[in-house]
C-alpha cells in the first residue's frame, strides 16, 4: 500500500505592497499583505491507499484493528470530523444520500494514515455514526473499510439542527488534543429544527477551536447559511447544485485538509500611539472581514485569526488611520507579524512586513493608487455588489437589482474575473459590459442564482506585472 507524506511545517514570507505617500495631513494608509507558505510539502496533493475501494463497492470490511485517536503527549498531529446531513429531505430524489455516502467515503480514503478521524449524522440531533461513544478513529486500511461499511448503513430520517453537529464535533476535536482541527459539513436544507439564535451560538463558541468547510447540496439550503458557518469557522462554502458531483468535492476538501502544516495562525498588527486600524479584510482567494475579530494582545497590538495552512498565498487589506502630519514627515503606521501561540503563552513569529507612511507635497506621488491595493478594493466592491443586487432582486426591487448587477457586471469585467462574469451571464441580460448596462432576466434557475451568490466572494489575484 502506498504511504502517505505527512505535511511538514511550511515557511512563511510576508510582502507589503502599499504607496506610502500621502498628502498633507493626510490619514489613511492602505496595503495589500501578501502572506505566502511554502515547503510545507503536500500542495500537489496526497497519494490515496492502493487498497482504498470507492465508497459503496468492494467486499465486507474487515473489523476495525487500529486504536482509538490518543490525547495528550501522544496526540495526533490533525483530526477531522465529518458532519453528514441524515435529514429526511436527503431521501428525495433517492440518490441524494447515496452520492452522500459516497462523498463521504472518498472523503475517508483521502485520509492520511495516523489521522484521527469520526463521522457524525446531522439531524435534529446529532449521531456518532462512527467510531462512537465520544471517540475518534485512527485512520488506516481498517478503520477506513469499517467506516465505509458503516456509511453503507446510513439512512435519511428527521429533521435538522445544525447547532448539534457543530457542537458535537467541537467536543470531538478537542477531545482528541490534536494540533490541527478540521471539519466538513454537507447540508440539504434549511435549518429548520432550532432557534435561529442556536446555530449563531454554536458558531461563535466553535471560532478558533477548529477549521470547517461547508457545501450546500441541490437547492432547498440557505446560502447565508453555508456561507455563514465557512466565515465563522475560516473555511470554504460552495454549492454542489447537482449530488454526482459530491465525491469528487469531497476528495478535493480533504485532500486540502490533509495538506495543511500548521494551526493557529494570526495576523498580528501592531500600530503607533495615535494610530488606528480602519479595517482588516482577507482579500483573496476569499473576501472576508476579519474587522471585528481582533483579540487584543497588547495595549496596541491585536491578533487577527488566519486558522490553518499548508502551501498557499493569501492576500489582506489592512487599513490603518495615522495621525496627521507635516509634508517630509515619515512613521512607522503599522507593523505586521504572521503569528502562532506556542504553550508557554508566547507567540512564534513566523514573518514581518512593515507599513510606511510619508508624507509629500508632490501631487503624482501622493494620488497614485498601489495596483494591489485597487484591485482588490474592486474585488470587494465587486463580492458587495452581487449580494445587493440578489437581494433587491428576491425583494421585487427590479431597479435596484438591474443597477447593482450592472455595475457587478463591469467590475467583472474591469478585474478580468472570468468565473464571476460568466455567472452573472446567467442572471441578467448584458447589453453593455464596460458602461454595466443589462437587463435581468425573467426566468433563472434557482441553482444558477445560489452559485452566483455562494461564490460571490472568490476573488482572483492581481496579474503579475
Amino acid at each position: 500500500m502506498a504511504s502517505f507524506a505527512k505535511p511538514t511545517t511550511p515557511r512563511f514570507a510576508v510582502e507589503v505592497h502599499q504607496n506610502p505617500y500621502l498628502p498633507e495631513g493626510g490619514r489613511e494608509v492602505h496595503a495589500v499583505i501578501t502572506v505566502t507558505a511554502t515547503g510545507g510539502g503536500t500542495s500537489g496533493g496526497l497519494p490515496l491507499p492502493a487498497s482504498a475501494q470507492p465508497a459503496g463497492s468492494g467486499q465486507p470490511a474487515t473489523p476495525a484493528t487500529e486504536a482509538p485517536a490518543p490525547a495528550g503527549a501522544d496526540a495526533p498531529r490533525a483530526a477531522v470530523v465529518l458532519m453528514v446531513d441524515c435529514s429526511g429531505s436527503m431521501s428525495y430524489p433517492p440518490q441524494k444520500i447515496r452520492h452522500a455516502r459516497e462523498a463521504t467515503g472518498a472523503a475517508v480514503d483521502a485520509l492520511r494514515d495516523g489521522v484521527a478521524f469520526a463521522i457524525v449524522a446531522g439531524t435534529h440531533e446529532a449521531r456518532e455514526i462512527y467510531p462512537g461513544e465520544g471517540r475518534l478513529a485512527v485512520a488506516g486500511p481498517a478503520t477506513r473499510a469499517d467506516a465505509k461499511a458503516t456509511l453503507r448503513r446510513l439512512r435519511p430520517d428527521g429533521g435538522t439542527a445544525i447547532s448539534t453537529w457543530l457542537w458535537c464535533a467541537d467536543r470531538l476535536l478537542t477531545a482528541s488534543g490534536a494540533a490541527i482541527r478540521h471539519g466538513i459539513l454537507l447540508t440539504d436544507g434549511r435549518n429548520e429544527h432550532e432557534e435561529p439564535g442556536a446555530l449563531r451560538a454554536a458558531l461563535d463558541a466553535c471560532s478558533g477551536h477548529f477549521t470547517c468547510d461547508a457545501r450546500g447540496v441541490g437547492t432547498d439550503w440557505e446560502v447565508t447559511e453555508v456561507t455563514g458557518i465557512a466565515t465563522a469557522l475560516l473555511g470554504t462554502a460552495d454549492i454542489v447544485a447537482e449530488s454526482s458531483g459530491l465525491a469528487e468535492d469531497f476528495r478535493t476538501m480533504m485532500t486540502a485538509a490533509m495538506g495543511k502544516g500548521v494551526a493557529d495562525v494570526a495576523l498580528r498588527l501592531w500600530t503607533p500611539a495615535g494610530a488606528e486600524i480602519g479595517f482588516v479584510k482577507q482579500v483573496a482567494p476569499t473576501v472576508t472581514d476579519l474587522t471585528d475579530r481582533r483579540a487584543p494582545v497588547a495595549a496596541r497590538a491585536g491578533d487577527y485569526p488566519t486558522g490553518s495552512w499548508g502551501d498557499e498565498s493569501r492576500d489582506y487589506h489592512v487599513c490603518v488611520r495615522v495621525p496627521a502630519a507635516a509634508v517630509g514627515q515619515e512613521m512607522l503606521a503599522a507593523r505586521v507579524c504572521l503569528v502562532q501561540p506556542l504553550p508557554d503563552g508566547g507567540a512564534d513569529v513566523l514573518g514581518q512586513g512593515l507599513v510606511r507612511a510619508v508624507w509629500t507635497d508632490d501631487a503624482a506621488a501622493s494620488t497614485a493608487i498601489s495596483p494591489q491595493v485597487a484591485h482588490y478594493t474592486g474585488q470587494a466592491e465587486l463580492a458587495h455588489a452581487i449580494q445587493q443586487g440578489l437581494s433587491a432582486r428576491k425583494a421585487g426591487d427590479t431597479g435596484g437589482a438591474t443597477t447593482r448587477l450592472g455595475r457587478a457586471v463591469q467590475l467583472a469585467a474591469a478585474l478580468g474575473h472570468a468565473d464571476t462574469a460568466r455567472l452573472l451571464a446567467k442572471v441578467v441580460d448584458v447589453v453593455d459590459e464596460a458602461n454595466g448596462t443589462v437587463r435581468l432576466k425573467t426566468a433563472v434557475a434557482e441553482a444558477d442564482e445560489m452559485t452566483l451568490e455562494t461564490r460571490s466572494t472568490k476573488t482572483v489575484r492581481v496579474k503579475s506585472g
